[in-house]
């Protein structure tokens, strides 16, 4: 029996190799030391600088700012604030109707683009008319009828008339017949020529009555027709007032300029006026300006009136353009003092100022907030320096001159200062430096 083959061993698997840890390194002491020593380098910096005064030193010329003494010209100016404007214009107005229809609301139907330039005689606002043309037609109905009432009196007054002479010659024919029965009546008793006799005098009496009434009837008529006639005129001046009111609905303007509309309330915000809105009778809702004739009205403390001074020149400014700058001159000062407005102190008076401007821009529009620099005084050929390097001690002024690396303190005479600058009279020359701040003391030496 043959031998069956025996299973190969099978070899065991290798073990993973595990890695080897790398030696411990120290830390080096030079990742602290150096920041260290920085940090004391830092703090020794500012302990020098600490004690330094005390040790008789101070800041090198260099800190100091210094400024040098110019020869030049001086504006003093004065600020003043307020809004553009322009002197020739026109407000344009809701038209008002004549009695007795007046105070009744309108309708705008047109309206010129606010912003726009117009000529003289151009439309620029347009009411709508219809209520006062079915108005006018209401009206020319009512002069027809009072022509009508005068043609029926008149014809009242014919009738009545003719009535009257008919009844002053029966009057008349009565008396006649009563005279004729009184001479009859000789043959009659004493008591039927009494009785004709008092016939006579009754008919003569209504006769002569009826004559007495004529002058009176005609009176009568006269202040009837008159009456009527004063009615006709009336219905007339009312016809004829509706229909310059119906010509006064196209509105034009009656001079040259750009259109700037009024502001309203409109569902309780402040709105432009436009077509579709109501307006009432007298109320403004643009205004044409001349651009050419722009002014700047603002106000001053009433302490600064007596700075200004009709024909001053200016320079004007607007807060909306930096850098946009016109020519301008003092064209009025308010002769009295005005309350102020909201918010500022009741003690507080303002002068009324308006100042022309000269000269034009695209940008240049009413109602914009601007500035104004009135020149008040101006000094030629003047020593100049800045306002910080001078100080005062004692009731004198004195400034700190530059000389090599120290500072002298000179005593100085001022004249004319701005916001800016001052004028020395006395004291320094051109050229020289000063310092624009104190410089420090140094301290007595122990």
């Amino acid at each position: 029996m043959p031998a069956l083959p025996q299973p190969k061993p099978v070899p065991p698997e290798p073990a993973p190799l595990r890695p080897v840890p790398a030696p411990a390194r120290r830390p080096s002491r030079w990742k602290f030391v150096l920041p260290l020593a920085s940090l004391l380098v830092l703090l020794g910096a500012l302990a020098w600088l600490a004690l330094r005064p005390q040790f008789g030193g101070g800041p090198p010329t260099a800190a100091l700012k210094t400024a040098q003494v110019v020869q030049g010209t001086l504006k003093r100016t004065l600020r003043v604030t307020g809004q553009t404007s322009a002197r020739n214009f026109a407000n344009i107005t809701v038209p008002l109707v004549r009695a007795p229809d007046s105070g009744r609301g309108m309708i705008l139907m047109k309206l010129a683009k606010p912003g726009t330039h117009v000529k003289a005689g151009d439309v620029v606002a347009e009411i709508d008319a219809q209520n006062l043309m079915d108005h006018i037609d209401d009206v020319k109905d009512q002069v027809a009828q009072a022509v009508n009432d005068i043609k029926k009196r008149m014809a009242e007054q014919a009738v009545d008339w003719e009535n009257l002479q008919q009844t002053l010659r029966v009057a008349k024919a009565n008396w006649d017949k009563a005279l004729l029965d009184l001479k009859a009546a000789e043959v009659k008793t004493e008591l039927e020529r009494e009785i004709y006799r008092i016939r006579a005098e009754e008919a003569e009496a209504n006769y002569k009555q009826l004559q007495a009434s004529i002058p009176l009837t005609k009176q009568r008529h006269e202040a009837d027709l008159r009456i009527l006639e004063i009615a006709h005129k009336r219905q007339l001046i009312h016809l004829e007032n509706h229909q310059q009111d119906l010509v006064r609905f196209t509105i034009r303007t009656p001079m040259a300029g750009l259109v700037v509309m009024q502001q309203i309330f409109r569902s309780g915000e402040q709105a432009q006026i436009q077509e579709g809105d109501q307006v009432a009778p007298g109320q403004q809702i643009l205004k044409v300006v001349d651009l050419s004739s722009m002014e700047m009205e603002g106000a001053i403390n009433q302490a600064e009136n007596s700075e200004l001074r009709v024909g001053q020149r200016a320079r004007v400014g607007l807060d909306a353009f930096p850098g946009l700058e016109f020519p301008g001159t003092v064209y009025s000062i308010g002769a009295l003092a005005v309350r102020p407005g909201r918010g500022e102190s009741y003690y507080v008076r303002t002068v009324p100022v308006r100042i022309a401007i000269h000269g034009s821009d695209p940008r240049l529009l009413p109602d914009l907030s601007a500035w104004a620099e009135v020149e008040i005084e101006t000094v030629e050929n003047a020593l100049l320096v800045p306002l910080n390097a001078v100080h005062a001690e004692n009731g004198q002024h004195f400034v700190y001159v530059q000389s090599g690396d120290r500072f002298e303190k000179r005593a100085v005479q001022l004249g004319t200062r701005n916001r800016t600058h001052v004028v020395i009279r006395e004291g320094l020359r051109a050229g020289e430096r000063v310092a624009l701040e104190r410089p420090p003391e140094k301290p007595p030496k122990p």
